[in-house]
């Protein structure tokens, strides 16, 4: 180990190419480590596409969200591994089977584990008809967490709702947007066009899992009555997830399912749009809010934590009261072009400040702290 380098060893149940929030943050992670002089290795679960190959792990679908995988390895497996690799530090950045193996195999071998909160697991067992889960799952999260040594949580709210119980040793490591890459000089004219929208033609735009989390339906039901009266407004809903068969058939009303969409696709997809809806209430951060705001668009969601850090109120967008009905605001703002330019500029001002480097910077302090701790800030 020298001053400078670490040898840092991930371990996470998803990761690029899969293409979600935590993927994407741990993604840009890892390319910033590793550009900063310090040996990244990852263990992950191997997806169905892929061959073997080192660090990956077999892996078996969630019985009730099939799109996830678990990763499946002992704790003796992952001993070996970071034994033979000479990691100085584990990062462990979700809660399954193969996040638990590897505290408990850092824990043996006297390696400094930091985990990190990216989803609100214990809130999602209702949404899928296990409330009995969710208390469990609460205890399990919490356990698991303050085995390791630090827990990074993304928002202010998070690490608030989550010391209230019971959790220990928790810091902030907030996210970034890439400027460049969402901007709203990629609108796309021709990209309207293709869906029968002309100028005077709105194009709301939903972005994240279709699954039942993501509290969809006040936003399906307020479109629904917004284009009673205004029939030239199109819906689309950039993800995937168990829910898509479900919405893929509901085109005829103007709802239009693309699936999943990255690079510049998504970046146009963004600036092409007049609204950004976000519904969704289980949310610890909201990484598509932030790359929306980047684009230049305003925001309609709920004011719920994790999203309500990065949305004020009639500065940005507009939040409603959690449970209220969508309609009226929908029709507000696609009414007032004025608005919807005033909370998009303020947005596009707000996502300039919010930097990768800065948080990337936050973990490798994080990580440095645990390694050399008489180095730590005051």
């Amino acid at each position: 180990m020298t001053e400078t380098a670490m040898r840092i060893t991930l371990v996470t149940e998803t990761y690029p190419p899969e293409i979600n929030g935590v993927a994407i943050t741990l993604g840009r992670a890892v390319e910033a480590l590793r550009a900063r002089g310090h040996d990244v290795t990852l263990i992950r679960p191997r997806q169905a596409e892929e061959s073997p190959s080192p660090g990956l792990m077999s892996a078996l679908p969630l019985f009730f969200y099939r799109q996830v995988r678990l990763g499946c390895a002992t704790p003796t497996t992952l001993q070996r591994w970071l034994r033979d690799w000479g990691s100085e530090i584990v990062h462990v950045a979700t809660e399954g089977p193969l996040g638990l193996a590897a505290l408990i195999a850092a824990r043996r071998l006297h390696i400094p584990a930091v985990t990190s909160f990216h989803t609100n697991f214990d809130q999602y067992a209702a949404h899928y008809g296990l409330p009995l889960l969710g208390h469990g799952a609460r205890i399990y999260l919490r356990a698991f967490h303050n085995a390791g040594k630090l827990t990074l949580v993304p928002s202010q709210s998070t690490l608030d709702r989550l010391q209230a119980q019971g959790f220990q040793q928790l810091r902030r490591w907030g996210r970034g947007v890439d400027t460049v890459r969402f901007h709203p000089q990629w609108r796309d004219d021709s990209l309207r066009e293709s869906l029968g929208l002309g100028p005077e033609g709105r194009l709301l735009l939903y972005v994240g899992r279709l699954a039942p989390e993501k509290n969809l339906t006040p936003l399906i039901t307020g479109f629904r009555a917004l284009r009673r009266s205004c029939r030239t407004t199109v819906l689309v809903l950039v993800g995937d997830g168990p829910l898509r068969p479900e919405f893929s058939r509901l085109s005829h009303e103007g709802i239009l399912c693309v699936g999943m969409q990255q690079g510049m696709d998504l970046a146009r997809w963004y600036a092409s749009a007049d609204l950004f809806c976000f519904p969704s209430c289980s949310e610890t951060f909201g990484n598509v809010v932030l790359e929306a705001e980047a684009s230049g668009l305003p925001i309609l969601a709920y004011d719920c934590p994790g999203v309500n850090e990065q949305v004020d109120d009639a500065v940005h967008g507009l939040l409603l009261p959690p449970g209220s009905d969508w309609t009226a605001m929908l029709q507000l703002l696609c009414k007032d072009s004025g608005l919807r330019h005033t909370f998009g500029a303020t947005g596009r001002l707000r996502a300039e400040s919010q930097s990768w480097t800065h948080s990337f910077d936050m973990l490798e302090a994080a990580y440095r702290e645990q390694l050399w701790p008489k180095f730590s800030p005051p």
